[in-house]
């Protein structure tokens, strides 16, 4: 049978987690096209693959399957809806759900126990839908893990567009990496969240120098490969790189753990980076405990994994699932933000 995919996203970081599924979709020989909510992303296309450009074409298209990497779906298109996640539970907020459950989700595929133990107690309770782990298809080119080569440490700096905890709205930070970029003991590497401003881009742009590059893209596997360090605050994309068993600065983070190397001083920054390229046993011990508990797979086919995990639960008996529940305010936003309202 030839199944039709749909890669549901809303922002440019989905891009990275879509594309290996794509490319595991077409191995197979199955149809995969894209549906974009959010219309400045779609300039990314047909770049990344083939984009159907309005909503209706996407209930048309009358997928099998919609893989979603956002929080929320058009109900009204076709197929069985699965969560396949924009990025790993980061802890930035205290006190807030970070597993909710929005009733849009027939299946969920989880990354690692870190997500999945959570879930499966919603699944408990809301008994509509199903949790499998799969791992994540975003890591699926980080893999096989290869040691790194650099004559100098290379230190990948990543930052969130959160304001309470960006380091790249801290401009002493940001003038703390000028300077250490320039004393020519390390080389530096910078991303930023699409979600920041022109501005700090232009700013961070312009700290280029022969030890230090700026890189505007959503796509870090290539650059958690090349470093053998992130000096990073709140990012999810701080838990990306520690897969790879390689040291973690963090700037202020709100919700230290004994994986990380959490620093509230400028002036602790170069000791932190001394620290961290010499990989203390205690440390490395803890990044792998760490590391397994949030993606245990290391073989590179996550997609593979979910893309078995669809088609598997799209022939079985589901008769035993609960009806999902009405959830027509968040329909209807949804609706009305794509501009639908046929029925």
């Amino acid at each position: 049978m030839k199944y039709r995919f749909l890669i549901y996203i809303s922002y440019p970081y989905a891009l990275p987690i879509g594309a290996p599924l794509q490319e595991e979709i077409m191995k197979r020989g199955y149809e995969v096209k894209w549906f974009c909510d959010v219309k400045e992303t779609k300039e990314y296309f047909p770049k990344n693959g083939e984009l159907l450009p309005e909503v209706n074409d996407a209930v048309l298209y009358n997928p099998d399957v919609v893989l979603t990497i956002t929080d929320s779906v058009a109900d009204f298109i076709p197929g069985i809806k699965v969560q396949v996640f924009h990025g790993f539970p980061a802890n930035k907020r205290k006190g807030t759900d970070q597993f909710k459950i929005r009733g849009f989700f027939d299946l969920y595929c989880t990354q690692g126990p870190s997500s999945t133990i959570p879930f499966q107690e919603k699944q408990r309770k809301h008994k509509n839908f199903e949790v499998i782990e799969t791992g994540w298809s975003k890591l699926d080119p980080l893999f096989p893990l290869e040691p790194t080569t650099n004559e100098k440490p290379v230190v990948l700096i990543a930052s969130t567009f959160t304001k309470q905890y960006s380091l790249a709205l801290n401009e002493a930070v940001v003038a703390e990496i000028e300077r250490l970029s320039k004393t020519n003991r390390w080389k530096f590497m910078a991303v930023l969240h699409p979600k920041l401003s022109k501005e700090v881009y232009r700013k961070f742009k312009a700290l280029e120098n022969e030890n230090f590059r700026f890189y505007d893209t959503t796509n870090l596997v290539p650059l958690f490969k090349k470093a053998d360090v992130m000096f990073a605050d709140t990012t999810s994309a701080l838990i990306e790189f520690l897969i790879q068993e390689k040291p973690v600065i963090t700037f202020k983070n709100n919700m230290p753990g004994p994986y990380l190397i959490d620093i509230s001083k400028v002036s602790e920054i170069e000791p932190a980076l001394k620290k961290a390229v010499s990989k203390p046993a205690y440390l490395m011990e803890e990044i792998k405990t760490f590391a397994d508990y949030s993606h245990p797979y290391r073989d590179g086919n996550s997609s593979e994994r979910v893309l078995d995990s669809c088609i598997e639960f799209l022939h079985k008996d589901r008769s035993h699932l609960k009806k999902k529940p009405l959830n027509l305010i968040r329909k209807y936003k949804m609706r009305k933000k794509l501009g639908y309202f046929k029925f």
